[in-house]
């Protein structure tokens, strides 16, 4: 055999003798060492002040038993494990396996490294992989968060821990409950998985998985999601909430509920400002004014509500639709004061109430703000109404401004102030046969309905025109100038107010 070879063969057997030496356990002190091979066969007995090293670690007891051959040692009383500058272990009593270098410690154990302190009965601890293992409850304190679970496993190397049944993780600011936690101590980031809820001074938040930072009180919730804040709650597919700047934003099936207003807004993203009592929805989003049996939807390209309880401002804008059974229309924007109770409709706004076709340069509705329905109405600059006559055209009212009152839900009186006119079909009550037709001009008129149909006239100056029979009457005289029929604008369900025109 080559020298060479025979060389190499001596450093590789002396490299694996120095290595299988250096994986054995060694006695530094014992007050008292002795065999006792009735009672423990095979092992040596350390008694007082003992004081073993394994591979960097020095472990410190009252009392061990050394088994040589199987490299193994049990410890009791005060036992103290030291791993450098990396983990420091207390208990009462420790099996340590030194080729696996796995040990078992049970009795009051307390872990420390410069990040975190674990409590528990009974710790699995790999040196290998520096893993750490419970599964009789354990205690994780990090800085200001006390984390609880009945299972735990820790990763020293990547300070990270992993938490399941009944976890619990405390600190000043929150408390979250989840049945599986990932939890990072450096970043102090929550990964959560299964039902989980998180609660604040003033929110609570729940969800089925999500991020949760501690440390910057950040939340991303995924899956099943739902945030309380007061009278309010968000849901979503997803949502993003950030407790110091008291902010949330959502994307994907949003559902704002505020129970107080009786709102709800949806949408497909939404972000709500606490601090400023604001929300904004855009993307399909519509917004529910709940009213007992009759609820009114409202659509637009955004919807913006802002303000406290009870002086809630929205604005609705772009492509607006709204859809009540008694009430409908459509319009670029609409603005509601709900302190005044007010809404307003601009740019080319028209309304459906009943068989009414309402138009003007801007609508005004009043609601009463106690009962919240319907009380008049103003339409203001080329002001004009038409209802579709059952077999022959159109009764048609118009003027610069309008002023209407509702009873029931429905136009009661309207008032025509400047350039009115009229154009009416009227009909016997028993037989509804067509008796005549009114063309006349008069700059106020008053107007009493019944029915959405007009009951009586009062022209308030000297009117101009006149009362034709219904063979008579002139055709070129059937429309008022500026009529413009749009019934095929109008939603009739409340699915249609997605369609645009």
């Amino acid at each position: 055999m080559k020298l060479s070879v025979v060389i190499n063969l001596l450093f590789l057997f002396l490299s694996l003798f120095s290595s299988a030496q250096e994986s054995k356990i060694k006695i530094l002190h014992s007050n008292q060492t002795y065999a006792d091979q009735e009672l423990y066969p095979d092992a040596l007995i350390l008694n007082g002040e003992v004081r073993v090293k394994h591979e960097g670690a020095i472990m410190t007891c009252k009392k061990a038993l050394y088994y040589k051959v199987q490299n193994r040692l049990y410890a009791y009383g005060d036992v103290y494990v030291n791993q450098g500058d990396t983990i420091k272990q207390y208990s009462n009593h420790l099996q340590y396996d030194g080729d696996s270098k796995k040990a078992l410690s049970w009795g009051q154990v307390r872990v420390k490294d410069k990040d975190m302190t674990l409590t528990t009965d009974t710790l699995r601890f790999d040196r290998s992989t520096q893993v750490l293992s419970y599964h009789c409850f354990g205690k994780i304190v990090t800085d200001k968060n006390i984390l609880t679970s009945q299972v735990g496993k820790y990763f020293a190397k990547d300070k990270k821990l992993t938490a399941k049944q009944n976890v619990k993780l405390v600190n000043p600011d929150m408390t979250l409950k989840t049945g599986h936690l990932d939890y990072n101590t450096n970043s102090g980031r929550s990964y959560l998985y299964g039902p989980s809820t998180i609660k604040n001074e003033d929110s609570d938040l729940y969800t089925e998985r999500g991020i949760y930072n501690t440390k910057l009180s950040l939340g991303y919730l995924l899956s099943n999601s739902v945030i309380y804040h007061q009278n309010n709650e968000i849901r979503g597919d997803s949502l993003y909430y950030n407790q110091s700047d008291d902010f949330a934003s959502g994307s994907g099936n949003i559902v704002i509920t505020d129970t107080v207003n009786k709102i709800v807004v949806k949408g497909d993203y939404g972000e709500i400002y606490r601090k400023i009592d604001s929300m904004i929805v855009t993307k399909r989003p519509l917004a529910i004014s709940i009213v007992e049996k009759d609820s009114m939807y409202i659509h637009g390209d955004t919807i913006s509500i802002t303000g406290s309880e009870n002086k809630k401002l929205m604005r609705v804008y772009h492509h607006v639709k709204f859809f009540k059974s008694d009430l409908s229309g459509k319009c670029d924007s609409l603005v509601t004061r709900q302190a005044e109770g007010i809404t307003e409709l601009f740019n080319n706004p028209v309304l459906w109430s009943d068989k009414n076709q309402i138009t003007g340069d801007s609508i005004r509705l009043i609601s009463d703000k106690t009962t919240q329905k319907l009380d008049s109405l103003k339409i203001l600059k080329n002001a004009f109404i038409v209802n579709q006559d059952s077999i022959e055209g159109y009764n048609q009212i118009n003027g610069r401004n309008m002023f209407g009152k509702f009873k029931d839900q429905r136009l009661s009186t309207l008032l025509v102030k400047g350039n009115g006119a009229v154009v009416n079909y009227a009909r016997s009550e028993d037989t509804k046969d067509l008796t005549a037709i009114m063309k006349m001009e008069c700059s106020n008129i008053i107007f009493s309905l019944e029915n959405n149909n007009i009951k009586t006239i009062r022209f308030l100056k000297q009117p101009a025109g006149k009362t034709y029979p219904p063979s008579e009457f002139p055709e070129d005289q059937a429309l008022l100038k500026g009529f413009i029929w749009r019934g095929n604008e109008r939603p009739l369900t409340k699915e249609d107010i997605f369609i645009h025109d």
